[in-house]
């Protein structure tokens, strides 16, 4: 029996480049919201194999890695090299709200939960290459990448390791690039409106973390100082600066990085 009220996936006749997408209706959202999924070819007979959840960043939605960053592409090509195993990249949408929900859970919506727990069930239930045995990573640019650095902090069990991109790092950073009044995003823990303070509340049970930002960013100075807060409270993780700016370029350069990290995790 599914755990959700609707559950539609695109016809494999019609799809292009192993992208296929998967329609959730689900109680999360009060409604239903668009997974993109690129599955590796050839792995039709193959079972477990390790997924990577990818979250967009404000205006986005499911297509924008695979469209923007041909992220499918590089992934196969890296497969094909052998410098990545056969790995599933779901990219699901924010759930939509206004110019993006920031993953938080607000106005009768829980996008949290959502990513944390929609997400991994849908792809269980369509896809037979993902089971219970499947490791679970999670990554994401901007707003997905605040979204990917608190979500995995808080859900250990789900999410092996953590990677992000160019990273909102604390709520208060929204309206640098939404119109939405930063009122509309308010949490009554103020633990979830910050991803120090994530961390530092999940400190003891913390995946493997890296995350890098472009030294021409908006976010760079909050990036450096999320790293270096991160350094004094004793919290392993792995940062880097690249030159670049908060755009597309960018992050279609550097999310081979993310790739990588998660497959040395894989067996650890």
């Amino acid at each position: 029996m599914s755990a959700f009220r609707t559950l539609e996936i695109s016809n494999p006749a019609y799809e292009r480049d192993h992208l296929r997408f998967i329609t959730v209706g689900t109680d999360n959202l009060a409604g239903r919201a668009d997974i993109c999924v690129f599955v590796p070819p050839g792995t039709a007979d193959l079972q477990n194999l390790p997924v990577v959840i990818l979250l967009h960043g404000v205006y986005g939605s499911a297509w924008s890695w695979a469209y923007c960053a041909g992220v499918h592409l590089q992934a196969m090509e890296m497969i094909r090299k052998g410098e990545l195993p056969n790995i599933i990249i779901a990219m699901p949408s924010d759930g939509l709200w206004g110019d993006g929900s920031a993953y938080l859970p607000h106005h009768n919506q829980d996008f949290e939960r959502w990513i944390s727990t929609d997400v991994p069930q849908a792809l269980k239930e369509m896809l037979p290459q993902v089971s219970e045995q499947s490791v679970f990573f999670i990554s994401g640019l901007s707003m997905g990448g605040f979204g990917a650095l608190r979500i995995g902090a808080k859900y250990p069990s789900v999410f092996k390791a953590i990677s992000a991109h160019s990273s909102i790092t604390e709520l208060d950073q929204m309206p640098l690039f939404t119109k939405m009044p930063l009122s509309v995003y308010k949490q009554s823990d103020p633990v979830e409106e910050s991803v120090l303070a994530t961390l530092l509340k999940n400190k003891e049970t913390l995946a493997p973390i890296r995350f890098d930002c472009g030294n021409k960013d908006l976010l760079n100075s909050h990036n450096r100082h999320l790293h270096e807060q991160l350094s004094s409270h004793h919290i392993v993780h792995e940062y880097e600066e690249f030159d670049g700016g908060h755009e597309w370029q960018y992050w279609e350069k550097h999310i081979a990085r993310s790739l990588l990290f998660f497959a040395s995790h894989l067996n650890t």
